[in-house]
């Protein structure tokens, strides 16, 4: 069965097997989350993403983790916020499915999630996190492997949010 927790902190610190990165279509290294996990694992991991030809919204791409305590970085890209309209809701989750089948394919027992598209994307805390959850939660159900999803999120707010529907 595996075990989800929800703490504060910052993902590029994280010795699970995975880290998740909020990318963009690009795969470029950017602000906010993905700026941080570009900057932690050094310039090879532009020159990995530059090699996968980006990712479209709702996908997800992985790399290895270059200079950070995970072995790889999964990167999902998640909706830009429209006012949710514009299948914001099923993009998200997507990209979360296809995060988690990255992970699965690679025998990965742990991994971790940044607040995918709440940061500069805009998308509504609550709404992302009962998302995140409820996605996981199915999925995980089908990869017995995956013993750990951590969501690791940046400030106290969104922990708060992230630990009552953890619980």
């Amino acid at each position: 069965m595996s075990e989800l927790e929800a703490v504060q902190g910052d993902i590029t610190r994280q010795t699970t097997d995975a880290i998740v990165n909020a990318a963009n279509t690009s795969l470029a290294a950017g602000g906010g989350v993905c700026g941080a996990i570009h900057r932690a694992a050094g310039p090879d991991l532009a020159r990995a993403c530059g090699a996968l030809g980006g990712c479209p919204t709702g996908s997800a791409k992985i790399t290895p983790g270059f200079n950070l305590g995970a072995r790889y970085v999964i990167h999902a890209v998640g909706p830009v916020w429209q006012g949710g309209t514009a299948n914001e809701a099923e993009l998200l989750a997507s990209c979360y499915r296809a995060a988690l089948t990255i992970a699965g394919d690679y025998r990965l027992r742990s991994l971790a999630f940044p607040c995918i598209s709440t940061g500069i994307y805009g998308y509504p805390i609550a709404q992302a996190a009962e998302i995140a959850i409820r996605t996981v939660r199915a999925e995980i159900s089908h990869l017995p492997g995956i013993e750990l999803v951590r969501f690791v999120c940046f400030n106290e707010a969104d922990l708060a949010v992230y630990r009552k529907l953890v619980a």
